[in-house]
């Protein structure tokens, strides 16, 4: 899990190195843990194994997948009373099974019904905190169409993003004899083709 990294020895970089005998600085590790997708964006506080020494390490929140953390102090100690390296840290970030991210930015998928999509309405989003979250559906939304909830994103140090709720209509793969005529209904009293403007920047 552990390697040796950078800084060790006598004369190289970040050795501390004085004089012969004199206080040298520890070695730089390098280590790796995986986190999941929650834990990455609130933040914990982690315990590793250190060459055989338990270490604590303080994950901030919003660390990014591959993201390498430098925790001063936490390395090889030094020699002849030199300072300790530090340790390296590698985090890879799990997949939820709900949440993407796009810089400190959530992202879903958020399923509506056709009637929702096409009339308008106002539906719940969850949040990663445990919470939902009310949002307007305007009339004649798309599938595709974003909706920014502000706030609701990875708070971070330097910023908070915000929730991208992503709609996605869903047909109903059965239909009783009712909502079919319905279908039928609405299918006879709509004339346009939808695939007019697409057929016409096909031949241009």
């Amino acid at each position: 899990m552990f390697g040796g990294g950078a800084g060790a020895g006598f004369g190289g970089q970040g050795a501390g190195f004085r004089a012969p005998g004199g206080p040298v600085k520890g070695q730089d590790l390098t280590a790796r843990t995986e986190l999941s997708f929650r834990d990455a964006v609130e933040g914990r506080t982690i315990s590793l194994s250190v060459n055989g020494e338990k270490v604590n390490a303080k994950i901030p929140a919003g660390v990014k997948d591959g993201q390498k953390i430098r925790l001063r102090g936490k390395g090889a100690h030094g020699d002849q009373g030199g300072p300790r390296g530090d340790l390296i840290l590698t985090v890879s970030v799990g997949k939820h099974p709900v949440y993407g991210r796009d810089g400190n930015n959530l992202t879903l998928d958020l399923p509506v019904t056709f009637a929702e999509a096409a009339l308008g309405a106002t539906v719940a989003v969850p949040t990663l905190d445990g919470s939902q979250v009310k949002v307007r559906v305007a009339p004649g939304t798309p599938s595709g169409r974003v909706l920014r909830l502000k706030g609701r994103g990875i708070a971070t140090k330097g910023a908070t993003g915000d929730l991208l709720a992503k709609v996605q209509i869903i047909v109903p793969t059965e239909l009783s004899r009712a909502e079919r005529e319905a279908v039928e209904v609405l299918r006879d009293a709509r004339t346009d083709d939808p695939r007019a403007a697409l057929v016409a920047a096909a031949s241009a």
